[in-house]
């Protein structure tokens, strides 16, 4: 059965509350193939593009992992979490200072360009071949290598305190929540991450997406019509 299904790529819409390892399962089932990747994890509370790689494609992975991000995402000020994002257990609550547009863009300006993060403590990345999030788990808390990333642009789509819709243009490894984290510090009032919305991942983008719960219902041929070749790829690559 594998043999029968070509090489190509998938992108779905992640939804809510559901792990990379999920929609990687549910593809798989509907499939009827084992050999089956994705590219750039999303955190459970995060919705948008994951890309499914497929026989062959699997090669890609590290090539296109490599590529830049878009994610659309919401921080809430005065509250931040020990995981920085909604999923996490309050830490503290302070009041939100009156703020005006000029003092939030000056927030956001400080992390564009390249600079450095400090990796949560609720994250993939090994300490001592430990996965960082195990030891969350377990009430640790250990030191961490900042990571250099970059922004090449950012927008601020609405500001009604406490909350900030914003869109931001990243490089691989780049943590949103710490970005919220770190805008809310530089505030004065702390904040956390309350929505994520991946929208781009290289270039490819949610226009030829499937909803991850579609894939439970529509059908091995159905999805493989949404299934972008080899070539393709490497066309949209080359782009």
């Amino acid at each position: 059965m594998q043999a029968d299904i070509p090489s190509g790529l998938l992108v779905i819409d992640k939804a809510q509350a559901m792990t990379s390892h999920d929609v990687v399962a549910i593809a798989r089932g509907a499939l009827k193939i084992k050999k089956i990747g994705h590219c750039g994890t999303l955190d459970p509370m995060a919705t948008g593009v994951l890309m499914l790689l497929v026989n062959k494609a699997t090669k890609l992975q590290d090539m296109l992992m490599s590529e830049s991000k878009v994610y659309e995402g919401r921080m809430r000020l005065g509250v931040t979490t020990d995981s920085q994002d909604a999923d996490g257990d309050v830490d503290e609550e302070r009041d939100v200072p009156s703020l005006g547009d000029d003092d939030i863009r000056m927030a956001f300006d400080k992390y564009t360009g390249d600079f450095e993060q400090i990796p949560p403590m609720v994250s993939a990345i090994k300490k001592d071949g430990v996965r960082l999030y195990k030891l969350a788990r377990q009430g640790k808390v250990v030191a961490r290598d900042p990571r250099s990333v970059s922004v090449s642009g950012y927008e601020i789509n609405a500001f009604d305190s406490p909350d900030i819709d914003f869109t931001v243009h990243c490089s691989k490894g780049f943590y949103v929540r710490t970005y919220a984290h770190d805008i809310g510090a530089d505030l004065g009032c702390g904040a956390h991450l309350t929505a994520l919305r991946r929208t781009q991942s290289g270039n490819f983008d949610l226009s030829k997406s499937i909803p991850a719960m579609d894939l439970k219902t529509m059908g091995r041929d159905a999805i493989l019509e949404n299934l972008i070749g080899l070539e393709e790829i490497a066309e949209i690559l080359k782009s």
